[in-house]
């Protein structure tokens, strides 16, 4: 009697212990899961997304939109002409350039237009817009510029149409496309950073013997002054 009773208390405690490590396990998943999803958050708020821009262009004069855009990143942006100030539309002319000066697109006379282009440098792309018509518009051209880079100028409906993906596996893909491109973007700043860090270390290496020289003709010419001031006042016999 006395067994069996030792027993059923082990099998109970057992049966506890058991509970208590499935408890756990079970809280530090739902613990997990909140952490996941803020990290998905800030992935997607972190993912590079297209922009829109309003330029309010003057009757004479250029103004430019740039961002600076690592190497091998497609960029694509729409912009139309949306009104002037006594509501009519007007031309005008579009250039965009590399950081190098390249020119990648140059409209004339437009009212809108596209450009995409994949970039082959790093730096900053320049997107210039003026006026072409200076007499007969009176006042500012407003012009409204759709402005994508990297995963955001992807056609995400192709996308789905060649791999045949829909709902949760479409919004994974985009997921997944995100997170590299925050990885290619925490690369290249890595890169920069290395770069940076390389030219700040040889200009206090130059900096420090540029000092150490102006140290030394510091004392060199000091002890020639001397040494002729000493010769001088032996000739005139004054010491």
């Amino acid at each position: 009697m006395v067994c069996t009773l030792i027993e059923n208390t082990r099998r109970k405690k057992k049966r506890k212990e058991i509970l208590f490590v499935f408890e756990m396990k079970r809280d530090s998943k739902t613990m997990i899961l909140p952490w996941l999803a803020v990290i998905l958050l800030w992935a997607l708020s972190r993912a590079p997304v297209g922009e829109a821009i309003w330029l309010n262009l003057p009757k004479t004069g250029t103004k430019c939109v740039s961002e600076e855009i690592h190497s091998n990143v497609v960029v694509l942006a729409d912009y139309v002409v949306v009104s002037v100030d006594d509501g009519q539309t007007a031309p005008i002319s579009v250039k965009v350039t590399s950081p190098y000066g390249n020119s990648l697109h140059n409209r004339d006379n437009v009212t809108y237009g596209r450009f995409a282009f994949t970039t082959e440098e790093a730096g900053n792309y320049l997107a210039c817009f003026w006026s072409d018509n200076d007499n007969r518009v009176t006042g500012e051209i407003v012009v409204n510029i759709d402005w994508k880079t990297g995963i955001a100028a992807k056609d995400w409906e192709s996308v789905a149409r060649k791999e045949k993906l829909e709902g949760v596996e479409l919004e994974l893909r985009k997921l997944e496309g995100a997170v590299e491109s925050i990885h290619e973007n925490l690369l290249y700043l890595k890169s920069r950073e290395a770069e940076m860090r390389s030219m700040s270390e040889s200009t206090n290496a130059r900096v420090a013997w540029f000092s150490i020289m102006s140290l030394g003709i510091c004392i060199l010419v000091s002890a020639l002054q001397v040494w002729y001031l000493k010769r001088f006042f032996q000739k005139k016999k004054l010491i």
